[in-house]
C-alpha cells in the first residue's frame, strides 16, 4: 500500500481543506457558479507547481489570463515557459487535445489543469448524440485517471453547475456522474452573500462536510480571517 503524496495547491485555504494539498494520483474536481473561484484555484495550482516543473493547462472557456497569473506568482515569465497550452474552442478539438495531450505527458509533467472539462460538452450536448458525446467525455477523464496514477501527478479538473429542476435550492455538476465518479476528492464552491466556501464532498481518507471560508485577493485565495470550519 502506497503512502498518499500531497502536492502543494499554492492556495493555503485549499491546502487547510485538504490537509497539505492535492493528492498525486487521483483527479480533483472542483465545481461551482461562475464566479465561485474555480479558474482562480486553477491559476494557484499552476502558479505553485510550474515554478519548477511543467505543466499542461487546458482552458475551454478563454479563462486564462496571463495578468492574473501574473498577479499571483510574482513573476510569470518562467512559468509561462513551462506550461503546454491547450484551448479547445470546440468539443470535437477537445478530444483532438486529448490525443495532443497523449505525446505532452512525460516525467517532467508536474501537474494537468483542465479548465473546465464540460463546458464544451455542454455547449454541444443534444438528444441525436448525447451517447456518443458521454463516451468520450467518460474516456477523457478515464486517461486523466490514468495518468495520475501512473506518473504520481495531481489532476485538477474544473466543472460548471446548473439548478435542480425539481428543488432550485440544490446544485447539479454538468457532466453528471461522468465527472462525480471519475473525481476521488470533489471540492464545492459556494459564493453567497459575499462569503465564498470551499466544501469537501468526497475525499479517500478526509470526512466530508469539511469546509473553509476563503477570500480571492491579488496574490492569490487565502483562508477569509473571519471565518474557518473543518466540520
Amino acid at each position: 500500500m502506497s503512502i498518499e503524496k500531497k502536492i502543494p495547491s499554492g492556495s493555503e485555504a485549499i491546502d487547510q481543506l485538504l490537509d497539505g494539498g492535492y493528492e498525486a494520483d487521483t483527479i480533483t474536481v472542483i465545481y461551482g457558479p461562475s464566479g465561485s473561484g474555480k479558474t482562480n484555484l486553477c491559476l494557484c495550482a499552476l502558479a505553485s507547481i510550474a515554478q519548477k516543473k511543467k505543466a499542461i493547462f487546458m482552458d475551454t472557456e478563454g479563462g486564462f489570463s496571463a495578468l492574473r497569473l501574473a498577479q499571483i506568482a510574482g513573476n510569470s515569465e518562467r512559468i509561462m515557459k513551462n506550461v503546454f497550452f491547450l484551448q479547445p474552442t470546440t468539443f470535437e478539438e477537445q478530444r483532438a487535445d486529448f490525443k495532443k495531450m497523449k505525446e505532452l505527458v512525460g516525467e517532467e509533467i508536474g501537474i494537468i489543469i483542465i479548465d473546465t472539462i464540460s463546458t464544451l460538452y455542454r455547449v454541444e450536448r443534444n438528444e441525436e448524440d448525447i451517447r456518443e458525446m458521454n463516451n468520450s467525455l467518460g474516456k477523457q477523464l478515464n486517461y486523466l485517471s490514468q495518468i495520475a496514477r501512473k506518473k504520481h501527478i495531481p489532476v485538477v479538473v474544473t466543472s460548471q453547475v446548473y439548478s435542480d429542476f425539481e428543488d432550485r435550492g440544490k446544485i447539479k455538476m454538468v457532466g453528471g456522474d461522468i465527472v462525480r465518479y471519475s473525481g476521488k476528492c470533489l471540492i464545492e464552491l459556494q459564493y453567497e452573500n459575499g462569503v465564498r466556501t470551499a466544501i469537501l464532498r468526497k475525499h479517500r481518507s478526509l470526512p466530508e462536510s469539511r469546509q473553509v471560508f476563503f477570500e480571492i485577493r491579488d496574490k492569490g485565495v487565502f483562508l477569509a480571517k473571519r471565518k474557518f470550519s473543518i466540520f
